[in-house]
């Protein structure tokens, strides 16, 4: 069995996983960020500070809940992109660090590919299949044919969702996260008060707005 060690930092969730080489998680843990409410929104700097803190306390906790050593660990990955550049370099450079003083192997993962490959973690998936991507930063459509095999099929052409939910919550003063307080305002609200426009109604794509 082959045993991974993996730091998500690419925005404000600073998280830590060991995984193993049939896609069980045996631990993982995420942080919430609060330090980002009071400025309505991730403030990259703040979260890159965060990160370098709150890892040194989460990755030794993870191994021990894991009844696992360093020793254990076969080889190390980190996000690399895309994301906030700040909060990148602290989790990959943490990583590679570990690997190169255990003389380890180091992967970098992109961002996108590891939301994309999620569902492979304690689930069973089969290819192809389509995935529906919305995050803070992105909207998009894929056709996941396979491992390294992927199409994009649309995506939005202007904010992506968390982020449109993010402006809209300042914008009627809400703190931040502001998604999860629209959602729940939302279910008192009448479905047909307003009769909002359909952004690409007539378009020939799959594109979002």
């Amino acid at each position: 069995m082959t045993l991974a060690f993996a730091i998500e930092t690419s925005c404000d969730e600073t998280s830590v996983a060991i995984v193993d080489n049939v896609g069980k998680i045996l631990n993982q843990i995420t942080y919430n960020q609060k330090e980002h409410t009071k400025f309505g929104g991730v403030v990259p700097e703040i979260a890159s500070r965060a990160h370098l803190e709150i890892l040194q306390k989460i990755i030794p906790l993870c191994l021990k809940r894991a009844k696992l050593n360093f020793s254990d660990i076969d080889l190390f990955c980190a996000t690399c992109g895309p994301g906030l550049i700040g909060g990148l370099l602290v989790g990959s450079t943490i990583a590679k660090s570990i690997a190169m003083g255990l003389k380890k192997p180091f992967f970098p993962i992109n961002h996108l590919e590891g939301h994309l490959l999620s569902p492979l973690f304690n689930n069973e998936l089969n290819f192809p299949n389509l995935s529906l991507l919305l995050t803070g930063g992105h909207t998009q459509i894929y056709l996941v044919k396979n491992i390294n095999d992927y199409e994009l099929l649309g995506e939005s052409v202007d904010d992506a969702l968390g982020e449109s939910f993010d402006k809209v919550a300042k914008l009627i003063g809400l703190e931040y996260p502001g998604g999860p307080k629209i959602e729940k305002l939302a279910l008192k609200g009448i479905d047909d008060y307003y009769d909002l426009p359909h952004p690409l109604k007539n378009s020939n794509n799959l594109n979002f707005s």
